[in-house]
């Protein structure tokens, strides 16, 4: 099938200790480490999409700077914000969602900083999908009125996700009953037993789906969310407050995150990087990652400004932001900036 032979990863479950590290790697910067090394604690949930820290922290880049990451386990998406806003956490990898913006808003001095995930067009890694059973049933989004389609969350980007794809057949999210699964295997899960007819979905599960004859894989979000940015990396004020800290965190997320472009879109090193992710990620059977669509990752680290500006307007015309905010005042570029003067341009 078409999609096992193209690249891939995924996406995003936590620990309470430091990130796993071997020894240093090639591949060093000019810029001096810190020291004292410096802890740096980040919210992930070690799914492929988390690639900028798993094979950084495996490869050394983030210890060869001086920093030393430690997972925080946090529950929800305002668990996270409120850990954020407290110091407690300094790096957060999410999606956006109204109460991150209005945290925003409150004053809390939360930044977008860098790319977590896109849908590569062609190979969305998150999609709708629908049961098996319904191909030449549902043939478009308009066909989805009344059908039970499941999310894991609310005023989020998944909401935002199927609302789009809904609104390219003239349907909202009051158009279909609407099931809220607050986890992806339980959404499969759902489709397996024929509870709900279609749901939002990431990699894994996608691939796992359509393996076991559960699920089609639809249609590409290229058609309906071109520009969506999906996932995001954010600075809490405790970030921003460590300049030298926060800079060489970036450098060393880039230099993972373009050993995982090389890997996956270039086949330079494709086996040493799965390597690494089936060992630190959740996905660790190494043979997914053959079958899976590929996270789209910027190299550069640059979010998608439309895509957040997007994501903005829709939560203000639903009346979940509590003031006004552009892309320009929630995302800052100063760190991808830099790591980018100190690697020059990927090409």
């Amino acid at each position: 099938m078409k999609m096992r032979a193209l690249v891939v990863m995924l996406v995003c479950v936590f620990v309470g200790a430091a990130v796993a590290s071997p020894a240093p790697t090639s591949g060093k910067t000019e810029l001096e480490p810190l020291s004292p090394e410096v802890k740096v604690t980040v919210g992930m949930k070690r799914a492929p999409s988390d690639c900028g820290l798993l094979i950084g922290s495996y490869k050394g880049y983030y210890k060869e700077l001086g920093i030393r990451l430690e997972e925080v386990q946090f529950n929800t998406g305002q668990d996270m914000i409120n850990l954020l806003g407290s110091g407690q956490l300094d790096v957060g990898c999410t999606v956006t969602a109204a109460g991150l913006f209005n945290a925003m808003l409150r004053g809390i001095p939360i930044k977008v900083v860098a790319d977590k995930g896109t849908n590569v067009p062609g190979m969305g890694y998150y999609r709708l999908v629908i049961r098996k059973d319904l191909v030449g049933k549902i043939n478009t989004a308009a066909d989805l009125r009344g059908r039970k389609v499941a999310i894991v969350g609310t005023a989020s980007l998944d909401e935002i996700a199927l609302d789009r794809c809904l609104a390219s057949g003239g349907l909202s999210t009051a158009d279909v009953d609407l099931q809220v699964i607050r986890s992806f295997p339980d959404i499969l899960a759902a489709l397996s037993n024929g509870s709900i007819d279609a749901g939002m979905v990431i990699e894994p599960f996608v691939a796992q789906g359509i393996e076991k004859g559960i699920i089609d894989p639809w249609k590409d979000p290229s058609e309906y969310d071109p520009h969506a940015q999906t996932a995001i990396v954010v600075f809490g004020p405790s970030m921003q407050a460590k300049p030298e800290v926060a800079k060489r965190f970036m450098v060393a997320y880039l230099k993972s995150l373009r050993d995982y472009n090389d890997a996956f879109f270039k086949n330079k090193g494709r086996q040493e990087i799965i390597k690494i992710l089936a060992e630190t990620s959740v996905v660790k059977d190494p043979a997914i990652y053959d079958k899976m669509f590929p996270i789209g990752l910027n190299p550069n680290g640059y979010v998608r400004m439309k895509g957040i500006q997007m994501d903005l307007d829709w939560y203000r015309a639903r009346g979940l932001l509590k003031g006004e905010l552009r892309a320009e005042d929630v995302v800052d570029n100063q760190w991808c900036d830099f790591a980018v003067k100190v690697l020059g341009q990927y090409k």
